[in-house]
Order: structure tokens, then C-alpha cells, then sequence
């Protein structure tokens, strides 16, 4: 609007070339719900019309030129008068001068780079936009519309099993073992868990969907965990021997893909927790990292393999809760506490001091 809603004003429309054949996209937004986008790729072509309309013919409108904007920027929402763009391209649509009729200009961002996901998550926006603007001395006139970016990933030529044996040494024994290591946000987790070995009076067991994201560096981190999915698989005691299926369908959670050090500014990771529960309450886990792509077949979500660094920074532990380690690798510990665990004896939780360093720290995030 103009200046104390004097003089001649306009309306501004930004109308894409293809709209009526490019496809939309659900994405949340801040407010939780989820609204329907145009979506792009990276490297595609972004083009259309800019109409200006007046709002009183006849008369005219100054203004010192009309431009339109590509933008990617992130905004940190403890930080929101700092917007951080990484993609910012103009294009001038007409010099200073006057419109004494609407019109319509034509705009094209040849073979965009667009690197990231869009994503909105619990402390910060990612988001493509594009802005036209007639610019007067006193008030621009501005309008902004947003888009959509999903970014792919190639399926790998190699998707072999995942099998692997954790449990607490002398007491509880279980082999793990998942279909492939990679899948897309609309495959099926199919697996198993074996029981080798027994001791503990087992409750029941879960599988959880962790969803971990980080903002901010050094000393300004903010972690955020949220339980995407919980999902039993098992309830009552096991006995040496048993087998119990896992089959997870990942397309009716709200996944999006692995994302690391955005722009130096965000990180979202996923975790896939196994959860045993015994008879008092206490509860033994083992995590895997999982690296997720978007939701296309030729796209995929990968290794449920924890990261090598700084893995202890990376694990969702609860307070109260007790890792389970590999049986055959470096990083064993006992929960027994040197008591005899044979013989199906009540086995102590361990104190804090006896969980391993990584547990310990995760836990105090």
C-alpha cells in the first residue's frame, strides 16, 4: 500500500510459465500444518510473469524500478532478524520511471542452483522464495511466493544386509539383522532380531524413529530430539533361541532427507533405536544412524551405521537408559557390575560412572 494510503498503489502477481503442468508438493509449515508447493529440482529452470495491476486506472505510478529475486536463505528462529542467504539472484524487469497501465513481465533464472532440501524443523527454515518488488521512494511493493526444492539421490549399485550381534557380555546376547542397508522413504524395513543369549526378564521391545536436529556452532548448539515413530515388536519374555520379525513401513512417517552442516548453519540426522524393556522399568538400546534420501525409487535411505565421528555427540540417550554394546567389539561394557548374571539372577543396573563415556555424554545433552 502507499504512504497513508494516498496516491496511486498496485497489486503485484508472480504467475509461474508452467504452473498448470509442474507438479506440487506437501510441506509443514511453521505452524505444523502442511500446504501444497511448487516443486523444483536442482539446476532447473525457474521462468514466468510478473503482473503489475493498478489499482486506480488512470492514474499513474512512480517508482524507481521493478525487479524479481530468486532466494534460498535459512532463517535460525532464535535468531530471526538475521537472515542467511546462500542463493540470491536478480533480475530487473524495468528501470525508474512511471506505469500508467498495468502490465506483465516476463523473468527467467536459467538452470537455477538450488543445493539444499527445504526443510522446517523446530529451530530453523530453509526455504526457496521468489520476490518482486516496484520500489518507490517511500514504500516498496512487494510479493513473495514460495517453492519447493527436493534434492535426490542416486540408488547404490550395492545394497547388502545389515547383520550385527550387541548385548550386555554374559548376560544378554542379540543378532540383529536388516533385508539392505539402504532404502527410499517409501520402502519397508524388513528384518529380525535373534536371541542368543537370555538373562534378563525382558518386558517387552520397540523400535523408535529418532529424529535429531542441531543448529548453531560451538558454544551456541541447540539440539532437538523428536520421537518420530515408536513401533512394538515384541511383548513378553523371550527365550534363548527366538526369533522375532520386523517389518517397518516408512512411508506413513514424516521423513526428510539426512541433512549435514547446512551452510555451516543446521544439521538433521536420523537414528533408528532398538529398545529392550525389563520387568523394573529399566531400559537397554542400541542406535543406528540412518541416512535418509527423499521419497522417489531412485532415491534412498542409507547406512544404519552409527558415524564414526563423534559418535558419542550423535546418540539419543534417555536418562536411565543403558546401551547395549557390540559383543564382538571395542567398545563392550558390563552391565553385571561383577555379579553373576548365569543362572537367571536379578542383574543390577549399572551406576554412572560404569556406562561408557559416550553414553554418559549424549545423556547429559
Amino acid at each position: 500500500m502507499s504512504f497513508f494510503s494516498f496516491g496511486q498503489t498496485a497489486e503485484i502477481d508472480v504467475v509461474l510459465n508452467d504452473a498448470e503442468t509442474r507438479k506440487k508438493a506437501e510441506h509443514k509449515t511453521e505452524d505444523g500444518k502442511k500446504d501444497k508447493y511448487f516443486l523444483f529440482y536442482d539446476g532447473e529452470t525457474v521462468s514466468g510473469k510478473v503482473n503489475v495491476t493498478l489499482k486506480n486506472p488512470g492514474k499513474r505510478l512512480e517508482h524507481q524500478g521493478i525487479k524479481i529475486e530468486f532466494v534460498g536463505q535459512i532463517e535460525l528462529y532464535y535468531d530471526r532478524g538475521n537472515h542467511h542467504e546462500f542463493v540470491s539472484l536478480v533480475k530487473d524487469l524495468a528501470r525508474p520511471g512511471e506505469i500508467t497501465q498495468s502490465q506483465t513481465f516476463d523473468f527467467e533464472f536459467t538452470h537455477v542452483e538450488k543445493p539444499y532440501e527445504s526443510y522446517t524443523g523446530q529451530n530453523v527454515k530453509l526455504r526457496y522464495f521468489l520476490r518482486a518488488s516496484v520500489i518507490r521512494r517511500l514504500n516498496d511493493i512487494t510479493k513473495e511466493m514460495d517453492i519447493v526444492v527436493h534434492t535426490l539421490s542416486t540408488y547404490p549399485e550395492l545394497n547388502s544386509s545389515i547383520k550385527m550381534e550387541v548385548g550386555i557380555e554374559d548376560c544378554l546376547h542379540i543378532e540383529f539383522e536388516y533385508n539392505k542397508s539402504k532404502y527410499h522413504l517409501k520402502d519397508v524395513i524388513v528384518g529380525k532380531i535373534y536371541f542368543l543369549l537370555v538373562r534378563i526378564k525382558i518386558k517387552h521391545m520397540e523400535i523408535d524413529i529418532i529424529k535429531r536436529e542441531t543448529t548453531g556452532t560451538g558454544p551456541s548448539v541447540y539440539h532437538e530430539n523428536d520421537t518420530i515413530a515408536k513401533y512394538e515388536i515384541m511383548d513378553g519374555a523371550p527365550v534363548r533361541g527366538e526369533s522375532i520379525p520386523i517389518r517397518l513401513f516408512l512411508a506413513g512417517y514424516d521423513l526428510t532427507p539426512t541433512m549435514r552442516d547446512i551452510n555451516k548453519k543446521f544439521s538433521v540426522r536420523y537414528y533408528l533405536n532398538l529398545v529392550l524393556i525389563d520387568e523394573e522399568e529399566r531400559r537397554y538400546f542400541k542406535q543406528q544412524f540412518l541416512k535418509c534420501g527423499i521419497n522417489t525409487p531412485s532415491s534412498f535411505l542409507g547406512d544404519h551405521t552409527v558415524e564414526k565421528r563423534g559418535r558419542g555427540k550423535e546418540e539419543h540417550v534417555s536418562p536411565g537408559s543403558h546401551r547395549l554394546s557390540e559383543v564382538r567389539g571395542l567398545s563392550r561394557f558390563r552391565e553385571c557390575n561383577g555379579k553373576d548374571c548365569k543362572g537367571g539372577k536379578r542383574v543390577e543396573p549399572p551406576p554412572s560412572s560404569l556406562l561408557s563415556q559416550d553414553s554418559s555424554a549424549s545423556a547429559s545433552e
